[in-house]
């Protein structure tokens, strides 16, 4: 156990450093009151930069998120960059509208300009994809992204991207962490109080010209949509976007169009979050005409859901999975003939590749997260069932909620030409190639040791059979496989079923990513092919839980 004595003169050693008043404020009470156990949990270690770069709750010392860390941060990027011989390259920055991200921004413009790199700070709080975007668009070395994405209020982040536009992997992540902790004394970090240039507006016009490429020229603009930015950043950017499509102006959801860092009509600001959608329903139910779609985007706006009618009622709406989304704009993309190589991560749905072989086009499985997905070789399209979608990997090489969100009302609006939905269509794909069923077991603990206990269960004692489907394959994927490198989950093949378990990269979480294939003969054969599969997804959820003692 650390000696108290000790523990405070860390305390004191941080607060002489630290450049925030807040934060001094905040740390100086806590000395003063030798809160002990408060102090320990701040300073147990550091703030780890990984494959996500930074993500963690606000406060002072180096367990939290604050002006300090993130100074280190940005000179251990710069050291990076440096010793990779980009010495005067540019360095992009952009922010979110959370708390403490102006000031994270403007930090690391400092650093980067004071170790003689050049920087450039977007103009205003702007959704996550225009600073991809802008990485190539301006030929920079790096960007920096300021960001929690869709985490809690109390949360910010830093999310690091190198000169291809796409997030780093290792050994990137490692190499840059190594810098990090060799930054010794915060007051050895030049921080100049100018020299870095604050962009214009003409960076987010070429990020607008851009999205009008992701439509077919003379396509139907009519589908009427309610849209919720989520108390983030993506509504001016996203309304701009319809404009200039032709699209209806969207109706917005007047309680959460604005950003408000205290997210206040949410408990997490993630449309998948049960709840999150609630004034999303309601504002459709008071819309008229009725709208064809409600689209929401996550804060950071890199983000896509879809919700869509199933019955005559005012609150007959549904939220549809980040899979059934990710099949959608493939099918769109395929009926309008695109080439090159689709994409997605091992825990999303297997339907992509059925869809990829059918049109004659490569496919390609990936890691976790958009920092693979977008490195694959060709990529036209690229998706996660975490709501992410990239549809123009040339211009944005990650994830991006406004040009999936103007595909998707391209799609509704040849649908609704046609008299159909997105229900039609999703009936079409079970009809071809078999109902793809997934759902996902999701749990948030506050004790870390929980996630490491349950891997650590599965991997001694791998279940055997799920919902009595024997496992035909059981795979530890720290092992790596022909075709993924190393990482952390386990993924077992069922007979008609797939599952993967893994902890959360950027949340205190254990994933479980469940699939089942139900085959269909006829189309009315479907109503007992989803109840088959409700079943199924349902059991093998509960033996799971058993088998992980979660």
């Amino acid at each position: 156990m650390q000696d108290n004595s000790e523990l405070i003169a860390r305390a004191q050693a941080w607060l002489a450093e630290d450049p925030d008043p807040e934060t001094r404020e905040e740390l100086a009470k806590l000395i003063d009151a030798e809160d002990t156990a408060e102090l320990t949990a701040r300073f147990a270690g550091t703030l780890q930069f990984g494959t996500a770069g930074l993500r963690g709750e606000l406060g002072a010392g180096p367990m939290r998120m604050n002006r300090s860390v993130v100074i280190r941060a940005a000179a251990g990027l710069a050291a990076y960059l440096k010793a990779k011989g980009q010495t005067d390259g540019l360095v992009v920055v952009g922010y979110d509208a959370r708390h403490k991200s102006a000031d994270f921004a403007r930090d690391t413009a400092a650093v980067m300009t004071g170790a003689g790199l050049r920087a450039a700070v977007l103009p205003r709080p702007l959704p996550t994809p225009v600073l991809a975007f802008a990485i190539r668009h301006l030929g920079a070395v790096a960007g920096v992204e300021v960001t929690a994405s869709h985490n809690p209020p109390r949360d910010n982040g830093y999310k690091v991207y190198l000169g291809d536009g796409s997030q780093i992997v290792p050994p990137a992540d490692a190499e840059i962490a190594a810098e990090i902790a060799a930054v010794a004394r915060l007051h050895d970090v030049p921080r100049p109080e100018s020299g870095w240039e604050i962009l214009g507006e003409d960076v987010l016009e070429a990020y607008l010209a851009r999205t009008d490429a992701v439509l077919a020229p003379e396509s139907p603009r009519t589908a009427r949509v309610v849209y919720t930015a989520m108390h983030g950043v993506g509504k001016e950017t996203l309304l701009a976007a319809f404009d200039r499509a032709g699209f209806p102006a969207p109706v917005l959801v007047a309680e959460q169009a604005e950003p408000d860092p205290d997210f206040p009509t949410v408990a997490f600001p993630n449309p998948e979050e049960p709840g999150a959608m609630d004034l999303a329903f309601a504002t459709a139910a008071r819309t008229t005409p009725a709208p064809d779609l409600i689209i929401a985007n996550d804060p950071d706006a890199d983000r896509c859901a879809a919700a869509v009618k199933v019955g005559p009622g005012d609150d007959d709406w549904r939220m549809l999975r980040g899979d059934e989304v990710g099949a959608l704009l493939a099918a769109h993309l395929v009926q309008r003939g695109a080439r090159g190589t689709f994409a997605e991560s091992i825990v999303s749905s297997s339907l992509l590749g059925r869809i990829a072989e059918k049109a004659g086009l490569p496919y390609e499985e990936t890691l976790t997260g958009f920092k693979w997905i977008a490195r694959v070789d060709g990529l036209r399209y690229g998706y996660e069932e975490a709501l992410g979608y990239c549809v123009d990997p040339e211009g944005v090489r990650d994830k991006d909620g406004i040009t999936a969100a103007l595909l998707l009302t391209e799609l509704a609006s040849e649908l609704k030409e046609q008299g159909r939905t997105f229900l039609d269509l999703l009936d079409d794909l079970a009809l071809e190639h078999g109902l793809h069923a997934t759902d996902q077991l999701s749990v948030r603990v506050e004790d870390l040791s929980l996630i490491a206990d349950a891997m650590r269960r599965l991997r001694e004692q791998p279940p055997t059979e799920l919902a009595g489907l024997p496992v035909t394959k059981a795979e530890d994927l720290t092992r790596g496989t022909d075709t993924l490198p190393p990482t952390d989950g386990l993924r077992y093949t069922l007979d008609g079923a797939r599952v993967i378990v893994r902890p959360s990269g950027t949340e205190p979480k254990l994933k479980c990513y469940l699939e089942v294939v139900v085959p269909v003969a006829a189309r009315a054969d479907l109503p007992a092919a989803r109840a088959r599969a409700t079943d199924l997804l349902a059991a093998i959820k509960r033996d799971l839980s058993a088998a992980a003692g979660i």
